[in-house]
């Protein structure tokens, strides 16, 4: 189909009443996967990597294979930046064509959060590329490392701060948080309903994995147009990597390939029909 920008993808999926998977890939396997998994299901998704990732998996490899997969696949793919903090690496991820980057200045003072963000909204519109903030503090991180803990978006807040840094895509807390979750989290729904009904931009949900369905499908009610799926599809690649090594019999790269792709594929394939709202749970 096309690579395409992420702002298209959450606009339709606003017109549809559904939210489009963010899938995190730090391989070859995990891109293969979670392509696989959209083309089957006919649904577009976005392919994304966090900067905390790249001592793993460096931009100069992970970001041309990215991009390249989703101007080959056969549904609309755009490819995003997750959780930028510097805006080296932002401008990196759009010179190797990514659609969509993320600055993540949650952790700062409100005001240092809007300067940092306006920095990224110009250096995107260079390339005409959609741009996600976060206001309030999704708990956890990405790499697990630290915990600044959790903090709800103020819905006040959030009106203003889209104002002023025009912002196509605003990632909000509302007592969800990066990683495992010991029991699966209480969501501050109302905290999500008084965001949406105050403000008109799609709104993100990080910190996806170990969410039940019923809460993913009332976020989405809500305004929540883009999930963040990432330790669910690590686990599960890990997982039948694991699985696949215990079996009897000769081993090889190739046999684990397969299987690191089909542990991908198979939780991609779980969360899309949860977000796309078209079947009952």
């Amino acid at each position: 189909m096309a690579l395409v920008k992420m702002k298209e993808l959450l606009l339709q999926a606003k017109e549809e009443n559904r939210a489009v998977g963010a899938f995190s890939v730090g391989n070859l396997e995990m891109v293969k996967g979670a392509v696989k998994a959209a083309e089957d299901l006919n649904t577009p998704v976005i392919l994304q990597i966090a900067e905390v990732r790249l001592p793993h998996s460096p931009l100069a490899l992970m970001g041309p294979m990215m991009v390249e997969a989703a101007k080959k696949s056969s549904v609309p793919i755009a490819v995003h930046l997750d959780h930028g903090k510097s805006l080296e690496v932002l401008s990196q991820a759009l010179a190797y064509g990514f659609t969509s980057i993320m600055m993540d200045g949650s952790t700062l003072p409100f005001e240092e959060n809007i300067e940092m963000t306006l920095q990224a909204v110009d250096l995107a519109k260079k390339y005409g590329a959609t741009v996600e903030a976060e206001l309030g503090l999704v708990g956890g991180s990405e790499d697990g490392k630290t915990d600044e803990g959790i903090r709800c978006t103020n819905p006040q807040d959030a009106k203003v701060f889209l104002e002023r840094t025009g912002v196509d895509a605003l990632a909000v807390a509302i007592g969800n948080a990066h990683g495992n979750y010991p029991v699966a989290p209480r969501l501050a729904f109302d905290v999500l309903e008084a965001i949406d009904k105050i403000t008109s931009v799609p709104l993100v949900l990080h910190g996806g994995t170990g969410i039940t369905p019923e809460d993913f499908r009332k976020a989405i009610s809500l305004g929540i147009r883009k999930i963040n799926i990432a330790t669910a599809s690590f686990d599960s690649l890990t997982r039948e990597a694991i699985n696949y090594l215990d079996r009897e019999g000769k081993h090889d790269y190739f046999g684990l390939n397969e299987a690191m792709v089909k542990g991908v594929y198979d939780n991609v394939t779980q969360h899309i029909r949860i977000f796309n709202c078209a079947e009952p749970l």
